[in-house]
């Protein structure tokens, strides 16, 4: 073939490249690589090409095949580095995006996958140093402000996060992401009306964006007033954005008794709540009945990461990859069961993966308080306090399971101080607290603490959170008490702490925790608990008002958990006014524990297992493809 030949059949294939046509184009291409093995061009665009299609292998070598032909070529390095990363290798990508941006010191595009490699790898002050080049190279990029906003919020810089969405905004007023990215650094600022305001006008004008639609889901529960009708129908709506797949065949073979492989997806399988909770389970299934595939989704590994790690039969963490990639992956896995940890919660939602029936039996627990509203989703593990037999299913898309006295199985860190003895005793007054995440705290809620205040002659309440340490929160809070009557300086506010232990030793300062209302905590409950501070928690019409009732129904103290506002008060004032009685339940909380579910690992863990098995076999007894009963019986 002529170099005119070649020339003229490169020029059909970019074509259909920029139209969107990368199997037409990939065609082309493989035929000019025939022809052509050594063309620059020819193995940059296929293995660009590749790369879009989601065929990381193929795109990691043609494209290393081009840049080793043109090496000086920046473009092609950073696309390189690209396939690297989607590839599961980081470090080389970094090599590859820093010979990028060397040999183009102004490329922007360089220095924004540059940033994006080393959030990756959990270096995110670095990362910053990346953005902070972009936005000195590029004042008016919209979209390099968006990104810079991303790494900051990681970063725990909110308010700068949202300066930068600001930055975005104004340098392009329809910057769409900027919109998204504004909504979820009010998000973590706690600002949460103003956050479901942006949410709500970026859904309006990208209303297939399911990642945020979950953004506003997950908010919506910080949010006063919302009924919980309105709450199911925001999530069934959502379910019906995303749809359900055409199922494909599976090749689960449904034998009601055989050992199952079971895959639990999260992006928080690291020191995060939803590990602390999981980590029982998983350690004590029976391995016999079970296979454990852990599937991470995040960029930061840890200690914990790499206990869970040492559990898994299958190990993989899919950051940052597309979609299509994670299906791929986990269908040849072919697990039983797929167990959802996260819902509407997470960097990167995978819930739509769900619609498209990955597994056999899908089952969502632990991570989120609520529905996920997707009609593939089959169940919801849960228990009979937290979500009421009768009451609570018509609120649910899923099939409720209440498979254990209480549905949570609580690991007290190795690392948590001794119990102390109250406060009080030493400092001649009373101090409330509560640890729980700011965003739980609603402007009711400062009222009905505000009550509790005044009617304890001189105590007071310790606040204790994610950006409290910024000016702008205190503030905020200290003006929402003043207006219910309660001077500021009655109320210390603290920021979160770097460790567990010292996160602990927090409640060396708190007589009596005072739960969060609609939205209760769940670890938080069980940390106070075992620091020996007794939780009067305010239970509600739906599961994220019914945790705590949960707990402390499993922990024997049924009584700290109110039906209406007048009890809640009451229970703290009752609990504040007998300091003998405080000293006593600090010395025994933690055998009140050790006798519960909650530390009943093993038991807890058959009990997950042996639900997991029944909604199996229930799957099993539906499938075409199941034995006859009979058959079944001869075999055994």
């Amino acid at each position: 073939m002529s170099p005119a030949q070649v020339q003229s059949l490169l020029n059909q294939a970019v074509a259909h490249h920029r139209a969107g046509r990368i199997a037409a184009a990939e065609q082309i291409y493989q035929r000019l690589r025939s022809v052509a093995p050594g063309n620059f061009d020819v193995l940059h665009l296929s293995g660009l090409a590749a790369y879009q299609a989601g065929r990381i292998p193929a795109a990691v070598d043609l494209l290393g095949r081009a840049h080793a032909a043109a090496p000086r070529d920046h473009v092609c390095a950073m696309r390189f580095a690209l396939a690297l990363l989607a590839a599961g290798r980081p470090a080389e990508a970094e090599a590859h995006f820093r010979r990028a941006v060397r040999l183009r010191a102004d490329f922007v595009e360089g220095w924004e996958n540059l940033a994006y490699c080393l959030k990756a790898q959990d270096r995110l002050a670095e990362a910053v140093a990346c953005h902070e080049k972009v936005a000195a190279l590029r004042p008016d990029y919209a979209p390099g402000w968006y990104n810079f906003g991303l790494t900051l919020s990681l970063a725990g810089r909110s308010a700068e996060a949202l300066a930068c969405h600001d930055r975005a905004l104004a340098a392009d007023p329809n910057c769409a992401l900027g919109r998204f990215g504004r909504a979820q650094a009010l998000h973590q600022l706690h600002r949460m009306p103003e956050a479901v305001a942006d949410y709500r006008r970026y859904l309006a004008a990208n209303p297939r964006h399911h990642e945020a639609h979950s953004y506003l889901l997950f908010a919506l529960h910080s949010i006063g007033g919302i009924s919980r009708g309105e709450l199911f129908a925001a999530h069934v709506a959502y379910g019906r954005s995303v749809g359900q797949c055409a199922a494909r065949p599976l090749p689960n073979a449904p034998e009601p008794g055989r050992r199952l492989r079971l895959a639990f997806l999260s992006p928080d399988l690291r020191t995060h709540s939803v590990a602390y909770f999981l980590e029982p389970l998983v350690a004590r299934l029976d391995r016999t009945e079970f296979e454990v595939c852990l599937y991470h989704d995040h960029f930061r590994e840890d200690e914990v990461t790499a206990r869970l790690r040492g559990l898994a039969d299958i190990w993989r963490n899919f950051l940052g990859r597309p979609g299509d990639t994670v299906e791929a992956a986990i269908r040849a896995d072919a697990p039983d069961i797929l167990i959802d940890l996260a819902g509407h919660t997470g960097m990167t939602n995978r819930l739509p993966l769900f619609a498209r029936r990955l597994a056999p039996v899908q089952v969502t627990y632990l991570g989120y308080p609520d529905t996920t509203g997707l009609p593939a989703m089959d169940h919801r593990f849960t228990d009979a306090v937290a979500d009421p037999p009768g009451e609570a299913d018509g609120f649910a898309t899923e099939q409720l399971i209440r498979f254990a006295p209480t549905a949570w199985a609580y690991a007290p860190p190795a690392e948590a101080p001794a119990v102390q003895p109250p406060p009080a005793l030493a400092r001649g007054h009373i101090t409330f607290g509560c640890f729980n995440n700011p965003a739980k705290i609603t402007e009711p809620m400062l009222a009905l603490w505000a009550r509790i205040l005044q009617a304890v002659p001189g105590s007071r309440l310790c606040l204790k959170g994610s950006g409290f340490g910024e000016p702008a929160q205190r503030a905020r809070f200290a003006a929402g008490f003043a207006r219910a009557g309660v001077a500021p300086d009655r109320i210390d506010c603290l920021e979160r702490t770097p460790d567990t232990r010292s996160h602990l030793a927090g409640y060396h300062r708190v007589d009596v925790a005072l739960d969060t209302s609609p939205y209760n905590g769940t670890t938080t409950t069980c940390e106070a608990l075992w620091m020996g501070v007794p939780v009067v928690a305010l239970a509600g019409d739906r599961h994220m008002a019914r945790v705590s009732a949960s707990l402390l129904a499993a922990c024997g103290h049924p009584e700290w958990v109110a039906v209406d506002e007048e009890n809640y008060v009451a229970a703290a004032v009752r609990l504040a006014g007998d300091r003998a009685r405080l000293a006593e339940i600090r010395a025994g909380l933690r055998d009140d524990l050790r006798r519960s579910a909650l530390l009943d690992h093993a038991g807890q863990a058959r009990r997950f297992g042996d639900a997991l098995r029944e909604c199996w076999q229930a799957w099993c007894r539906r499938s075409p493809r199941a034995a006859p009963l009979g058959a079944m019986a001869a075999a055994e």
